[in-house]
């Protein structure tokens, strides 16, 4: 049994053609996938399969033309771009000698490097325990021997066993620890609704220009790159919108062909972000020419997460990168902006979207009977109260700021005591 190396990037890229559809495009993304890890990709092997191997997943004929490779150009690692299983993986290490990465580690690994606030760094090493959870059975053969030595001889656990009960132990203190950032996130969400700050956030498909985009909305000076998962921890910034008004922008993580389930249940508290909002703006790499693809890549993993039913307004970005192009032409459904998040082009139409849909909350008087206690405390949850003051009656008078459609939900919530409230207009509209 062959010791793991722990270093070097020289790397084998192997995809196995399994009629999927887009295969050129998947392959592309996962070298760039690779580039981002750090990795130097010296060869690219392919293969046909009608179904994966199961013990090797790309056939014993392809393993043993792999190892052969992998020997004469003295890589470091394989990379697959597939989702191995545990057994998969370790007999692809012990035929070829090499560590062995499936698309899914590879992205882990990219996470890990991108990480940079606490609560991104617990999501990435939750993921990886979990991911890593079910792989201790690599190429480590003393994993499976008993502990032994003077002073560690006991009731015979093997050293396997001692490491998943460890890492069973971190992960629950890793979900404790996130459980109170989604709460803290939950407040944060509260007191925005309070303050009358309606939410917009960024999706789309990873280097679709989300982050240029969310730079020239909020003057902001983020990260932004050229590269996959440039940005991973979320950014929230208050946008000024024109005439007045203003709105939080969130910049999320971007998605991507089969984003790793272990990642898309770590970084829900993130990605709730993008559930709890007000409006997605879902960005699209109008130059790709596989954008449609991407679109439908990108509305499965926000159906996975719950966002599915948040209103989408599509922003088609970097037109600048087209010679000519043709609005009328795009069979994507949905309101729609074209715009240059680089050169500003389009941004003005955009801000006039965000400024026709949200600038519209009513500044109103309304008298409450002491009986609707409960709906007096959803105007303070869900309402900007200005002011409240009672009378010798009991009755609660507020001035308060209110989206005309949530105060329509309330006639529909409370009919019974509607009629006893005095609802007057005032002059102001936000």
């Amino acid at each position: 049994m062959f010791e793991r190396p722990q270093g070097g990037n020289r790397a084998i890229i192997v995809h196995l053609n399994l009629h999927q559809g887009a295969e050129g495009e998947v392959l592309q993304e996962f070298e760039e996938l690779a580039a981002s890890a750090g990795a130097t990709t010296v060869a690219i092997i392919q293969g046909t399969r009608s179904a994966p191997d199961a013990k090797y997943f790309v056939g014993s004929g392809k393993a043993e033309e792999i190892r052969d490779l992998a020997a004469a150009l003295e890589v470091d690692l394989i990379l697959v771009n597939h989702a191995l299983s545990p057994a998969q993986e370790r007999n692809l290490e012990r035929l070829i000698e090499r560590r062995v990465l499936d698309r899914t580690g590879l992205i882990l690994d990219i996470f890990a490097q991108r990480a940079r606030s606490h609560e991104g760094k617990l999501q990435v090493e939750l993921a990886q325990l979990t991911h890593l959870s079910t792989r201790l059975v690599r190429g480590w053969t003393h994993l499976e021997r008993q502990k032994g030595g003077i002073g560690l001889r006991g009731p015979g656990e093997t050293q396997l066993e001692t490491d998943r009960r460890l890492i069973g132990d971190r992960i629950k203190q890793l979900n404790s620890r996130l459980e109170k950032v989604r709460q803290q996130r939950q407040q944060s969400r509260r007191g925005r609704r309070r303050a009358e700050q309606p939410t917009v956030a960024l999706v789309g498909y990873t280097n679709a220009g989300k982050s240029t985009l969310f730079n020239t909305l909020t003057d902001d000076h983020s990260y932004a790159a050229d590269q996959l998962f440039a940005t991973l921890d979320p950014t929230l910034r208050r946008l000024p919108l024109p005439g007045g008004g203003h709105l939080v922008v969130a910049d999320t993580v971007g998605f991507i062909h089969n984003l790793p389930h272990d990642l898309v249940e770590s970084f829900r508290s993130t990605l709730i972000e993008t559930r709890e909002a007000d409006l997605l703006l879902h960005i699209i790499d109008i130059s790709d020419e596989h954008y449609r693809d991407k679109i439908v890549q990108v509305n499965s993993v926000l159906a996975e997460i719950g966002a599915a039913e948040v209103p989408q307004l599509l922003v088609f970005n970097k037109i600048d990168r087209l010679e000519s192009w043709e609005p009328s032409l795009e069979s994507a459904g949905g309101e729609r902006i074209y715009l240059s998040a680089v050169t500003g082009v389009g941004v003005d139409q955009l801000l006039a979207k965000l400024v026709k849909r949200f600038c519209h909350w009513q500044q109103l008087q309304i008298s409450l009977p002491p009986a609707a206690a409960k709906l007096r405390a959803q105007f303070y949850a869900e309402a900007n109260v200005l002011t409240e003051h009672f009378d010798e009656s009991g009755r609660a008078l507020l001035t308060l700021r209110i989206d005309p459609q949530r105060l329509l939900q309330l006639q529909q919530q409370h009919p019974e005591i509607w009629e006893e409230l005095t609802i007057t207009l005032l002059p102001e509209v936000i």
